[in-house]
């Protein structure tokens, strides 16, 4: 029921910035996470950002000072803000919710957007 779309990726050069978008529709529990993913080839898949129901947020050490997650609540949209870009930041980026319940835990994700970081 719940799907999330994801836009805003491209081609940057070092010290750029990109703003990625994750707009969801859907229901979504009272307690969740949503989170953004990366994955560059050859390596598993990071959490580099996520932001709780309540708006705690944590990062990566990787992306600390340079990404920063924020959400507006009234458009159901994630956003990461991504400043000083370098290209070990070059990935695949997936917007995902996460639901807690007692019982459970369920993963919600985007289709990924693309961003790549080059000279």
């Amino acid at each position: 029921q719940v799907q999330l779309v994801e836009s805003g990726g491209g081609l940057v050069q070092p010290g750029g910035s990109l703003r990625l978008s994750c707009e969801a529709s859907g229901s979504i529990g009272s307690i969740f996470t949503m989170n953004w993913y990366r994955q560059a080839p050859g390596k598993e898949r990071e959490l580099v950002a996520l932001i709780t129901n309540i708006g705690v947020t944590n990062y990566a050490d990787s992306v600390k000072g340079r990404l920063t997650i924020s959400r507006d609540n009234a458009k159901n949209t994630v956003y990461l803000q991504m400043n000083s870009l370098k290209p070990e930041d070059t990935a695949v980026y997936y917007c995902n919710v996460r639901e807690l319940t007692i019982r459970t835990v369920t993963d919600h994700w985007g289709q990924g957007t693309q961003v790549t970081v080059s000279s």
